[in-house]
């Protein structure tokens, strides 16, 4: 027997400081099934705190997936890097999905607003990194045109591998 997701409405919107309790909300219930596979400081760099999400929004964009009953079902936020060279970076980072809402569409129109946002602002190219356990989010990347590029950095201990993809237009 064949089970699939009934659709659920959502729409994605850039992020407000109203949002704030349910970007966090998300970002713990995303990545809680994680935790023991991060270290402490990553996993808290990771699910932020009010304090570091109030300095997120004033520095990067934010976006949320806002369900029919205005429940923040997913999040991701990005920001122009300056990367020299006259080519533009474009970076995202803080990309989560309720688990109930995984598979329903919501990562997708997630990452197509984020990079819509880099290519309006003149970005090239765009990186973001993610961490070993994640590995549907690995293939999530790669099945959306990332790449990894071969660096890994160290992030509080674990490895953090870098993705990278070309804007076209």
């Amino acid at each position: 027997m064949t089970t699939t997701k009934t659709p659920r409405a959502f729409t994605v919107r850039p992020a407000i400081a109203a949002d704030s309790a349910g970007i966090l909300n998300c970002l713990h219930a995303a990545f809680e099934l994680y935790r023991s596979r991060y270290s402490p400081a990553a996993f808290a760099d990771t699910v932020l705190t009010p304090a570091t999400l109030r300095q997120r929004l004033a520095s990067m964009r934010l976006f949320v997936a806002v369900s029919d009953a205005s429940e923040v079902a997913g999040t991701i936020g990005c920001q122009v890097v300056d990367a020299g060279a006259g080519s533009q970076e474009g970076h995202i980072r803080g990309m989560a999905v309720l688990p109930a809402w995984q598979g329903s569409g919501v990562a997708t129109q997630l990452l197509q607003s984020a990079e819509a946002e880099l290519r309006a602002r003149g970005c090239a190219w765009i990186s973001l990194d993610t961490t070993e356990p994640l590995v549907a989010a690995q293939r999530f990347y790669e099945k959306s045109g990332f790449r990894r590029s071969g660096k890994i950095t160290d992030f509080f201990g674990m490895p953090l591998i870098e993705y990278i993809k070309t804007l076209t237009d």
